[in-house]
Formats: structure tokens, C-alpha cells, sequence
């Protein structure tokens, strides 16, 4: 066995190997939160492999191509070119990488509750090649917990033993796709160490990737950080939902009300309605913790109240759409609405969870015919929620003028909202598109 002093000269000579880029370093899945990880760490100057099952995304990297609007393919095409760039399906590789960070889909089931799968199979695949030395790092955003108890396990199985032989650590991702004042470089990384080792090596691994490195002191205080985080945003928002909601009762708008109180330089922070919630991250993280806290037997309300006004909102949505058809004298059954955007949120390509679905489902079940148009999403693709089973329109004077209503779901900047209102009848706005424009009358309905 191993002296403590052999143990920190070891992890010595692995620090200096990420700081001297003589180290390798992977990412397994490369989706939204893995591309944009694996892009900075070539952009640091490590060689790079990245891992996934679909061959189609390796096929596009390998030829420079991106499939992400918000990661230029020019960005691949100079990683490429350093020659320190690779990508794989080949799982049998993962022994040449020194640290591994897993970045793999954490869904809920139709139960509502957490499925660990992709995270336990791509561990077991980490765990076949496992060897000294090696820095696995999970990103998937889980309950406490989940890196101890599930990970780990896995990983000790073949003999080797956490913080000597091997280090694990978790760190949550903080993606915000189309964010122009945050990169996935400039947003402060939190990472939570199994052991003090564990630590000390992904600090100095991610403190060579990331302008800022927040360490904590356990991986499960890193795993309920990611959530508290997800769980503020979804509380608040559905604050302002269930206030607008009411605003429009008491006919005030509450975009105005918000405005105005976000004037005040302490105390508030705005946030804002919309037609559901959308992403990866808000509709289904504060739920994994709402399954954990069932094991210490407390019962987590906000989340639960929350989650119920949020998944609320496309059915206010739909019902303010069919109010105001009504009161225009226009049939329900066999109304053209005209949705424009149907990404969770402006100006990037990313459908997961989009509140479009379900909107356009409820609107389908009043009889009304539903097309969409969306420069982002050209063909809607299908996904947990499922499928609209609609390719975009291309956006014309005419098309406009034959919708009934225009919905606008999604308030993508390039958009030009005040043509779209000079040629349509009447537009159904849930994101407050349209407040600065002329001409609004009558035509415009907030919901």
C-alpha cells in the first residue's frame, strides 16, 4: 500500500501534468452542456476526446461542423486544426483520457421521479477502463447524494480505491445557451471533491479552464448547489406567473409593475412570466430533490406549489387564446393560430421541454389547426414530451394574414414584431414583445 507521502508526490506530479497540458482530457455526451465543455478545454490547450453514442454529432465534429446555432463551426474547425482534437463512439478509449467529466442526460420517468440510467451506464463504461491515476468528474445535474452513493460503488468495484488510486469529484453545469454576458469560461465553476484530493486535482484541472473555481466541501454540497440554484429560478418565476395571472384580472400589466420595481437598487430581483417553463434544468431538477427529501421524510411545498402554477401556464395560455378569438367572433373549432417560436427561450435552437408542446397539444384538442414558424427550429424534433409533428413555416405577409391569431411562445430577437403586427389580425403575446410597438389597439392580447 501506498505511504502518504508517495500519495501526495503522486498527486503532485498530476497537478503538474494539467497545468503543463500533458494531459488529456474527455467528455462523455456531447449535448448542450458537453460541446460547449469540451470546446473550452481545447480552447485551453489539453488534448481533447470527446464521447458519445450518436455517430451522426461525431461525424459533423470530425468535419468541422457544429449543430449547436451558439457554438460557431468555425469554433471546430480550429480545434481541429490544432490536431489535439478528437471525437469518438468508441467507448474502449476512455483509458487514454486523465480526466473524464460526464455530462449525460438526467430525465425524469413518467413518475416523476429521477432516472439515473444514462449516469449508471455510462459509469459501468468508465469503471471497464478505469485506471491510476484518472479524474472522473460528474456534471449531470442529480440529487445529493447520487456521486457517493451510485458513482462511486461502480467505480470501486475493480479494486481501486477513491483518492489514492483514482479521484472523483462533482461539478454542476451552469450552461446558458444565448447568453451573450456569460460563457461557459467566464460563469464561476463549483466543484465538490469526494476526498481532499479528489479537490486539490479538479481545482487545479478546472482552475486551468475556468477564469473562476468555487470549491465546496463535499460533492453532495456541490450536487444541492446546482439544484438550490434551479429551485430559486422555478419558485420565483412562478411567482410572477400566478401575478399575472392576477394582473390580468385586475387589468394591470404586470411586465409594467415589474419594470417599475426593479427600479428599487435593493430588495428585488426581476423575473419574468411566460407560457410555461422550458429547458432541461427548471422543469425537472427541483423534482430530483423533492424525491430525495422523501428519505428524510420532508415534504418540500414551494417546489411541489411551484411546479403546479408553472405546468399551469400553458392552459392559461391556451384559454386567453380562445377567449380572444371568441371575442373577435371567430369559430374555435378549425381557427388557424400561427405560434412563432418554439424554443424554451429566444434566440437559441433548443426545444427540451419547451412549453410549445403542450401548448400546441391543448389548441389541438379545441380543434384549432396549429402551424408554427421558427428560424431556429426549421423541423420540430420529438422529445420527452413529444412531438408537434411540424416543420416551420416560412414567415410572409400572406401567412400572417390567413392565421386567426398569432401566438408568439418564443420572443427570438431576430423576429420583426412590429411587421408581424402591421399584417396579422390579431396577436396573442406571452412574452411582452410587443409593448413598445405602434399601433398595438385592440389587436394585441397578453396572456
Amino acid at each position: 500500500m501506498p505511504t502518504k507521502r508517495t500519495e501526495n508526490s503522486q498527486l503532485k506530479k498530476r497537478i503538474q501534468a494539467f497545468r503543463d497540458r500533458q494531459a488529456t482530457a474527455a467528455v462523455i455526451g456531447l449535448g448542450y452542456v458537453g460541446l460547449p465543455l469540451l470546446m473550452e478545454f481545447a480552447r485551453a490547450g489539453y488534448p481533447v476526446i470527446g464521447f458519445d453514442i450518436d455517430p451522426k454529432k461525431i461525424k459533423q465534429l470530425k468535419a468541422g461542423k457544429s449543430y449547436f446555432h451558439h457554438i460557431p463551426s468555425e469554433r471546430v474547425k480550429e480545434a481541429l486544426a490544432t490536431g489535439r482534437f478528437d471525437c469518438t463512439t468508441d467507448f474502449a478509449r476512455l483509458g487514454e483520457a486523465d480526466a473524464i467529466s460526464i455530462c449525460v442526460p438526467t430525465p425524469l420517468n413518467k413518475y416523476r421521479e429521477p432516472d439515473l440510467s444514462y449516469v449508471e451506464q455510462t459509469t459501468r463504461a468508465v469503471a471497464a477502463t478505469l485506471r491510476r491515476g484518472q479524474l472522473v468528474i460528474l456534471e449531470s445535474t442529480t440529487y445529493p447524494g447520487t456521486t457517493d452513493e451510485l458513482v462511486l460503488p461502480l467505480l470501486e468495484a475493480g479494486g481501486l480505491k477513491v483518492g489514492r488510486d483514482f479521484y472523483l469529484a462533482f461539478s454542476p453545469e451552469r450552461e446558458d445557451p444565448g447568453n451573450p454576458s456569460f460563457t461557459t469560461r467566464t460563469i464561476p465553476k463549483v466543484i465538490g471533491g469526494y476526498t481532499p484530493a479528489c479537490k486539490r486535482l479538479t481545482e487545479a484541472f478546472y482552475g486551468e479552464v475556468f477564469e473562476r473555481v468555487v470549491a465546496v466541501s463535499s460533492t453532495r454540497a456541490a450536487e444541492l448547489t446546482k439544484l438550490l440554484e434551479n429551485i430559486f429560478r422555478s419558485v420565483n418565476i412562478a411567482l410572477v406567473n400566478e401575478m399575472k395571472v392576477l394582473g390580468h384580472r385586475m387589468d394591470i400589466d404586470i411586465f409594467e409593475v415589474i419594470d417599475a420595481a426593479k427600479t428599487k437598487p435593493f430588495g428585488f430581483m426581476p423575473f419574468y412570466p411566460g407560457p410555461g417553463l422550458g429547458g432541461h434544468c427548471i422543469p425537472i431538477d427541483p423534482f430530483y430533490l423533492t424525491w430525495k427529501a422523501r428519505e428524510y421524510e420532508q415534504t418540500t411545498r414551494f417546489i411541489e406549489l411551484a411546479g403546479e402554477i408553472n405546468t399551469g401556464m400553458p392552459h392559461y395560455v391556451v384559454q386567453r387564446t380562445v377567449e380572444a378569438l371568441s371575442d373577435r367572433g371567430k369559430k374555435i373549432k378549425g381557427a388557424k393560430v400561427l405560434v412563432l417560436g418554439v424554443a424554451y427561450k429566444k434566440d437559441i435552437d433548443d426545444v427540451r421541454e419547451s412549453p410549445a408542446v403542450k401548448v400546441v397539444e391543448l389548441l389541438r384538442q379545441r380543434g384549432i389547426r396549429v402551424s408554427y414558424h421558427d428560424p431556429y427550429v426549421p423541423v420540430y424534433p420529438r422529445g420527452r414530451k413529444g412531438d408537434l409533428g411540424l416543420s416551420s413555416r416560412k414567415l410572409t405577409a400572406g401567412l400572417l394574414r390567413s392565421a386567426d391569431a398569432v401566438l408568439i411562445l418564443t420572443d427570438h430577437s431576430c423576429i420583426d414584431y412590429q411587421w408581424v403586427l402591421d399584417h396579422a389580425s390579431l396577436v396573442i403575446d406571452t412574452r411582452n414583445a410587443t409593448s413598445a410597438l405602434r399601433r398595438r389597439g385592440k389587436k394585441v392580447v397578453k396572456a
